[in-house]
């Protein structure tokens, strides 16, 4: 109950980085890759980063090295939502911040093969955790669920952290889907709240993952993966430079092309990735059994991208550029 009085200070804090955002002009203003037709203010994520500096003074600094990491990973993230950085200064600094994650996390122990995997696999996520974060409410939804699955487990399986700190983390973000979730959104989270939030839930993931030694609860991001993923391998495809921006997410596709509400998008991923953590924490899966799980979500997401979105705008030319 004490956790509910925190609600009011977020609020009273987001309020307040309006009208900062307002009085400096951190506006998103839409372009042609932009997937909204006002502008709006960027930057609101702040407010997550800023959640788990309020839960880290509660705690007496519970995770110093992961605290550090995320407020350098996010100074740098909402810089990059004022003016464009130097991609090297960007990667730079998401090294630096996922190495004081691992250390955090105890991860440093590990063969030095898997921890290079391990770097691979969350600077890769990180990365692709702000590629999704495109409509309105998709990223404060999809985070939400996911925070609260971690809680669940937390409550009724297995303890990996003070429970604290997932629901503060589940405060700021249903404060912000106050105001991101709705039809014509009152902010955006920029890079600043998907860089963040795919760094937080990437600490308590590791930490779930590292206590059970299941390698499942990857499985709770799994349809962002599924998304980013096959957008990689078909833009390869069609040998476009998957460095460069564009709209060929599937999420963009049923948004931009298909004229579906952005709330209608954010729901469907929503609801799917619910339905996915509920196998996950409910199965008693072995790696194999996963892996295989994996292999079919695959080719049944491939498969309705094809049903969906054309073979030749798959394969072929970019819809994106065709319309």
């Amino acid at each position: 109950m004490l956790q509910l009085l925190n609600l009011p200070v977020l609020i009273f804090l987001l309020l307040f980085y309006f009208r900062l955002a307002v009085q400096f002009k951190i506006i998103d203003k839409p372009n042609q890759r932009s997937s909204h037709s006002r502008i709006t203010i960027r930057g609101a994520g702040i407010i997550f980063p800023t959640a788990i500096l309020l839960q880290a003074l509660f705690s007496g600094f519970q995770y110093p090295l992961f605290t550090s990491g995320l407020l350098l990973i996010s100074i740098v993230s909402f810089y990059d939502d004022l003016r464009p950085l130097s991609n090297k200064i960007r990667l730079l600094a998401h090294l630096l911040a996922v190495s004081l994650l691992f250390m955090q996390a105890g991860l440093m122990v590990y063969p030095v093969w898997i921890i290079l995997a391990v770097y691979i696999l969350v600077i890769g996520t990180i990365n692709a955790y702000n590629f999704m974060d495109g409509i309105n409410g998709i990223t404060g939804s999809y985070s939400l669920i996911t925070i609260l699955s971690l809680y669940f487990i937390n409550e009724t399986q297995d303890v990996f952290v003070l429970s604290e700190w997932l629901i503060l983390v589940a405060m700021s973000l249903m404060v912000f889907n106050f105001f991101n979730f709705r039809k014509n959104a009152k902010c955006f989270a920029g890079d600043v709240g998907s860089v963040s939030m795919a760094f937080i839930i990437i600490f308590f993931l590791l930490l779930l993952i590292l206590k059970t030694q299941d390698l499942k609860y990857i499985g709770l991001l799994l349809f962002y993966g599924l998304d980013t993923v096959s957008t990689i391998i078909f833009r390869l495809i069609r040998r476009e430079n998957i460095f460069e921006a564009h709209r060929s997410h599937f999420y963009q596709y049923l948004a931009n092309v298909k004229g579906w509400p952005h709330l209608r998008v954010a729901s469907l991923y929503l609801m799917a990735q619910l339905m996915v953590n509920i196998l996950i924490v409910y199965s008693a899966w072995n790696l194999a059994t996963f892996l295989i799980f994996i292999l079919v979500a695959g080719f049944a997401f491939v498969g309705l991208r094809f049903m969906v979105e054309g073979k030749s705008g798959l394969l072929g030319m970019d819809w994106s550029e065709e319309r």
